[in-house]
């Protein structure tokens, strides 16, 4: 029986091939990179070496040799190899794999069925998987560049073991663009500085990099060409970022470290890879502000007010030159005293609140507008602070029969330093005024 998709027909020798299809390894001793699941002790290093491959999810991001190490997983195991793309694959094409599957494993050959972007199936159709998974009519192969913890369904994920491929390093491209040349007959007519600029291009991504040194290698010039004319011919490669997927959060969790770190320069690193993204600056004004309010808080009070003079001097003079408010507020943040005192205290505040949120005030600073809630005691001896002595009562404001609560404990660093003092001196009158 033909399999799905498979149309029978072969391809002629002299066909034209890609570099990129012609460089495939023909096994995975061949795969350049990847050793944290491919080495001796690594994960399917170690399940090939015991003959028992599970489901698997390979999560990484373009070009990083996915479909390629299903390929030769499948080749490995003895397995027959059925690729489909999720964005292709409806509810019938998935029944039709899944019925040659059965056939084929009544015909004593198993199936490693490989999907592309699985994350784009929806919960129903992942959840079609499942029965053919258990009974072992399909190992399956899935591969996202989407969190799987956010994107996959608990049921797929408990069946598979993720494994986390990594962008290739610039030692990897350089493998990669040797064993190209190999392939070409011929070097690439680069110099040294222009040759690292081209690895640079395909940040981290193999297949972006054989297709440019594919371009590359078809010029006719004399000579070596430098960074400047590889530059000029060559258009550089649109920096990967999803400004609604992982990378986005991934982007902003590294510029909010990095100011909470002191580090203004990481801080800007971070600022302006995400404008270079296509991230909306006012995402960025909004997240700054956060940044004062939650790591700096009153160590520094002025750093709020910088935050919102700069958002608002962005919306005044807009793109591009409203960013460089922005990173001038970036720039005191990181440089700022750090404190989340108030944070915690806050956090605090509000799980006191969750455990005694039916406690009502004491009525000693309740109103009393009426002869009847004067009866019952509302407002009776409430001490004046601005009658007492040095304008402070120490009475207690927290319900009756409530411990005390302390959640603000200021920090020895800047503006709290002072504030700090000022809790330890109410404090300690407290004691004194009530014995």
């Amino acid at each position: 029986m033909a399999d799905l998709f498979d149309t029978g027909a072969s391809v002629p020798e002299t066909a034209p091939r890609p570099l990129a299809d012609r460089l495939r390894p023909r096994n995975l001793g061949e795969v350049i990179g990847q050793e944290q699941v491919l080495g001796p002790e690594a994960p399917l290093g170690v399940m090939l070496a015991s003959g028992s491959l599970s489901s698997l999810i390979f999560w990484g991001p373009p070009g990083v040799g996915k479909t390629t190490i299903a390929r030769l997983l499948a080749d490995e195991t003895d397995l027959h190899f059925i690729q489909i793309s999720a964005i292709f694959t409806g509810v019938p094409e998935l029944r039709k794999v899944f019925e040659a599957a059965k056939i084929r494993r009544q015909n004593g050959k198993g199936t490693l069925l490989f999907v592309d972007e699985i994350h784009r199936f929806n919960k129903a159709q992942q959840d079609g998987f499942l029965p053919h998974m258990e009974d072992g009519t399909i190992l399956l192969v899935g591969a996202t560049t989407e969190n799987p913890s956010f994107e996959l369904n608990a049921a797929v994920l408990s069946r598979s073991q993720v494994l986390v491929l990594e962008r290739l390093s610039l030692a990897d491209l350089e493998r990669m663009a040797q064993r190209a040349e190999a392939e070409l007959d011929r070097k690439l007519p680069l110099d040294g500085p222009a040759r690292e600029n081209l690895l640079e291009m395909a940040d981290g991504d193999g297949r972006a990099l054989l297709n440019l040194i594919e371009q590359v290698a078809a010029w006719k010039v004399d000579g070596k060409l430098d960074t400047d004319a590889l530059t000029t011919r060559l258009m550089k490669r649109a920096a990967r970022y999803d400004k609604s997927g992982d990378e986005h959060y991934n982007l902003i969790s590294a510029l909010h470290k990095s100011v909470r770190g002191s580090d203004p320069d990481a801080a800007l690193y971070w600022f302006a890879r995400m404008l270079k993204g296509g991230e909306d600056p006012r995402f960025l004004a909004r997240r700054i502000t956060r940044m004062a309010v939650e790591d700096i808080g009153l160590a520094d009070p002025q750093a709020q007010h910088v935050c919102l003079q700069a958002w608002q001097t962005y919306e005044r003079l807009g793109s591009p030159e409203g960013e460089l408010a922005l990173a001038q507020a970036l720039t005191y943040l990181a440089l700022a005293p750090k404190s989340n005192a108030v944070y915690v205290a806050y956090k605090a505040a509000m799980n006191a609140a969750t455990q005694t949120g039916s406690e009502p005030p004491p009525k000693h600073i309740l109103n009393a507008p009426t002869s009847l809630m004067k009866d019952i005691g509302y407002g009776d001896g409430y001490a004046y602070d601005h009658d007492a002595e040095d304008g402070f009562s120490g009475a207690n404001y927290f319900p009756d029969g409530m411990k005390r609560g302390v959640y603000y404990l200021p920090v020895d660093r800047g503006f709290e330093r002072d504030l700090k003092k000022r809790v330890d001196y109410f404090a300690k009158l407290r004691d004194k005024r009530n014995g």
